[in-house]
């Protein structure tokens, strides 16, 4: 008996030395601040400010109450660092902005210069007002996540065909400016819900002469930081030729005649500071009245105009293009500046969690408000057998102060023991590569120097074999075989690859195609609100209908605002484009980064097998939006235009007195129009062009557009928007899915599914390894390593390794089970069972 007491009181000591560093008396005590209630952090600072101000008193409050601190938005998008890191998932939508500024700026430069590359095109080239107007509307119409779309020009350099008589005359100011309204409670809408499609359109350039407090290029309008970045330029001033970036179109029309055009625009990627500047978050005083961050581009023009002397005019920024969307829908970062999360960031280490054995890692979709981030284990630490996945910043930040407080809370407990992997790696023996083989049995007999070269026999012998798992290397190595070299002498079934290949695409190509959408959305608009035989009271006239290098400049606009479209094409229907019997122009680039573009009518292709609209995907969507429109999205639009051009009064005659500019509603008030949305378009499967103008794997998204029909009775298809992305560039996931999830690579992770499960990364690409494997409730990451899991391209790497019987460590790649507290491998339960046994020793001897 004494001895059995004796060894329960040493392994009492045993046990609390171990746990000593675990207990209350060991561990470093949280931080208590959190829970005072005259303590406040970065967070609530700010939103303090958000809540003072408001649409009655903002218009008394000084300016510096209506921004907030640049560092308030963290993480902004640098275009030098697009296709170099990857995008966080909470900076796509910000992203989307600055892609749609840029290519707005692109294509006004390109439509404002068109007259040099038609000399003998006269004034009428140039957009009409209700042009930019429906510019602008398509511009949020097309994404919920923008809130706002503007053209401010410069006094005096705004030109317009829509009044007679005003040829070669400017506007003092012009700026069209479309913003998202709440139309829950509008008339219009018996069902008094928010529709998110309510659109106020204004000219605020249309005020009063000497009106400074709504002159939007004025120190008095106090929000126009986004006009400040860029304007007023004086080059023309300054006579500069050089100081503006240069961009080469090589244009091919129906006729095969050739034109090439160089036009002004933005300043390149690679110059400094780049084409798109951010604001800080502003209040939008007197206009929405919510917080709003923008980007601004400028928009470059020769200036002056029709001077028949071309030495003295000088290319020059006239408007800039703006885009902007809410700032509380911006994900804040709570965690603190380390590497990987560079400052500034006015909201580093507010988050909550415990630093002594955790560390934080932001999440995405929360927008401003705390908890968007979860606290992970520390390396060498593991979370509690009890507790499944990391902890939420959500639950932390609504726990209370003793529930914070209490040491076993929030806190993941240390690996007891820690091992390192061997310097020499090892050959494996026959029967574990027999194995694996055996389970990953469509590697069987694998090489990665195969002799009669890579091929897709493990993709299409899935249904022989009754399988849903594919050899990821064969495949994937097969499309990186292919290239322009090569592709002649592969089948139409090689060059055309099944849908699930592309898995993912709908998401992580979302801003291309939300590009498509939008111009489809455009043209869609203008061939339904504009009726070109319309007369208006006054000098205003209606605008012309669509021209070629309107359209042209549209398509170029996609491939040069967004640098993953290779491609982008408008195509007409047969007889739906004005005094043509097919159009379609198709603007592409043969390099990634590069400043010269091409452009060419497909019309000019027109034998059967050739012609755009027999194309499967144009049929496709042809069919599919043949005779039934009703569940398109219906757009209503409240526009409100300027009483008179701005410049001389024809009402008048002499020296007599000028009225005042003011806005007036719209003729038709309100107006709508129907168009597509981002779901109703439709997605090619991956293919390789290899008899195109762009020769490599893509993948095609189209939107379709649609106009009256010339009863004007009924809306009709009139063609679709198409913009292409190179496959290559989409994240591979190799992890489980849904039984119906149409995904051709999952489940192909190595993974050991009995201790670890699988977890997509991105930015790995087209290829295999982006994944990692986190270990499972109650197991633990066994080694010695700044990382707490197993990463993907090790794993990948090391299993072709041991198919191909070479030296490896695959193997060792499992998590452990964890027992309590690290006690399976522990000194102090080695010195534990040592003493059991010495005093153990006698009574088992008798």
């Amino acid at each position: 008996m004494k001895t059995l007491v004796r060894v329960i009181q040493y392994g009492f000591l045993a046990f609390f030395i171990h746990f000593g560093d675990k207990t209350i008396f060991g561990q470093q005590k949280p931080k208590t601040e959190f829970f005072k209630s005259d303590q406040i952090d970065s967070f609530d600072e700010v939103n303090e400010k958000l809540m003072k101000i408001n649409e009655d008193n903002c218009g008394i409050r000084h300016v510096g109450d209506l921004y907030l601190p640049d560092d308030t938005v963290s993480h902004k998008i640098k275009i030098k660092d697009i296709n170099i890191n990857p995008v966080l998932p909470n900076r796509t939508d910000m992203l989307h902005i600055h892609n749609m500024a840029l290519s707005r700026s692109f294509f006004f430069s390109f439509i404002l210069q068109a007259r040099f590359n038609r000399p003998t095109a006269n004034e009428t080239y140039d957009p009409g007002l209700m042009y930019y107007y429906l510019s602008t509307i398509a511009d949020v119409a097309a994404n919920p996540r923008i809130n706002a779309s503007a053209i401010y020009f410069s006094p005096n350099m705004s030109y317009s065909p829509s009044y007679r008589g005003f040829f070669n005359l400017s506007m003092p100011l012009f700026a069209p400016r479309t913003f998202r309204a709440d139309d829950y409670n509008d008339p219009i809408h018996l069902e008094r819900i928010s529709t998110l499609n309510m659109f106020v359109t204004k000219d605020l350039g249309a005020i009063p002469d000497g009106n400074l407090g709504n002159n939007y290029t004025s120190d008095y309008y106090r929000i126009n930081e986004w006009y400040k970045k860029w304007l007023p330029d004086n080059a023309h001033k300054e006579q500069l030729h050089d100081t503006k970036t240069v961009y080469d179109v090589r244009i091919r029309y129906a006729n095969n005649t050739n034109a090439t055009f160089s036009f002004h625009g933005p300043p390149g990627a690679d110059e400094t500071p780049g084409p798109v500047k951010w604001t800080r978050p502003y209040f939008d005083c007197g206009r929405s009245n919510t917080w709003k961050f923008a980007a601004s581009v400028p928009i470059a023009d020769i200036y002056p105009r029709q001077t028949q002397f071309r030495h003295i005019e000088y290319p020059s920024y006239v408007a800039v293009s703006v885009i902007e969307m809410n700032f509380d829908r911006i994900d804040i970062n709570q965690c603190p500046i380390m590497e990987g999360n560079p400052a500034p960031n006015k909201f580093a280490d507010t988050a909550k969690c415990k630093k002594q054995s955790t560390f934080c890692e932001p999440l995405h979709g929360y927008g401003f408000r705390r908890g968007g981030y979860q606290c992970r284990c520390n390396p060498n630490h593991r979370l509690p057998n009890i507790v499944r996945r990391p902890y939420l910043g959500e639950i932390i930040e609504r726990a209370s102060k003793t529930q914070y407080m209490n040491p076993e809370n929030f806190q993941c407990p240390k690996v007891g023991f820690i091992q390192k992997l061997p310097v020499q790696k090892t050959k494996s023996p026959e029967w574990m590569k027999t194995q694996y083989t055996e389970k990953y049995y469509e590697y069987t007999n694998f090489t990665t120097e195969p002799e009669d070269g890579w091929n897709l026999d493990s993709l299409h012998q899935r249904k022989e074999t009754g399988s849903t798992r594919i050899n990821i290397d064969e495949v994937l190595n097969f499309i990186h075989s292919v290239d322009d070299k090569n592709c002649h002498t592969k089948t139409e079934e090689e060059l055309n690859l099944k849908g699930d290949i592309s898995f993912g695409a709908e998401e992580q190509f979302k801003n291309e195609a939300l590009m498509a959408v939008r111009t489809a959305n455009f043209i869609s608009a203008f061939l339904q609100v504009v009726d070109p035989s319309e007369v208006f009271p006054g000098t205003r006239i209606v605008d012309r209908p669509l021209n070629e290098d309107q359209m042209i400049g549209e398509a170029l606009a996609m491939v040069m605002g967004n640098s993953r479209v290779w491609s982008a094409g408008i195509y007409f229907d047969a007889n739906q484009f004005t005094n043509r019997t097919y159009f379609a122009p198709y603007a592409y680039k043969k390099q990634f980064n590069t400043r010269k573009f091409e452009v060419e009518d497909l019309a000019r292709l027109n034998t059967s097998d050739t012609l755009y609209t027999n194309k499967k995907w144009f049929k496709k969507i042809k069919s599919r939006w043949g005779n039934f429109y009703d569940n398109l999205e219906k757009h209503w639009l409240k526009m409100f235009f300027r009483s008179r051009s701005g410049g001389r009064d024809q009402s008048k005659f002499g020296d007599g007195v000028y009225d005042d500019i003011y806005l007036r509603r719209y003729e038709h008030f309100p107006e709508y129009y129907r168009a597509a949305n981002l779901e109703q378009g439709i997605w090619t499967a991956p293919y390789f062009d290899c008899k195109g103008l762009v020769p490599r794997w893509k993948i095609t998204y189209a939107s379709p557009f649609f106009g009256w029909n010339s009863l004007r009775n009924r809306i009709e298809f009139k063609g679709a928007v198409a913009v292409s992305m190179d496959i290559k560039v989409l994240d591979v996931n190799q992890c489980p899915g849904k039984y119906y999830t149409p995904n051709a690579f999952k489940r192909t992770h190595k993974c050991d599914d009995k201790t670890s499960y699988c977890v997509p990364i991105l930015g790995r690409g087209f290829s295999t390894g982006g994944y990692k494997c986190e270990c499972k409730q109650g197991y633990e990451y066994p080694f010695e390593d700044p990382i707490d899991y197993f990463d993907g391209q090790r794993l990948d790497a090391e299993f072709v390794n041991l198919v191909e019987g070479k030296e490896n460590w695959f193997d060792m790649y499992k998590c452990r089970l964890a027992a309590a507290n690290g006690l399976s491998s522990s000194i102090t339960v080695t010195i534990f069972i040592v003493l059991v046994c010495i005093l153990l020793k006698p009574s088992l001897h008798r």
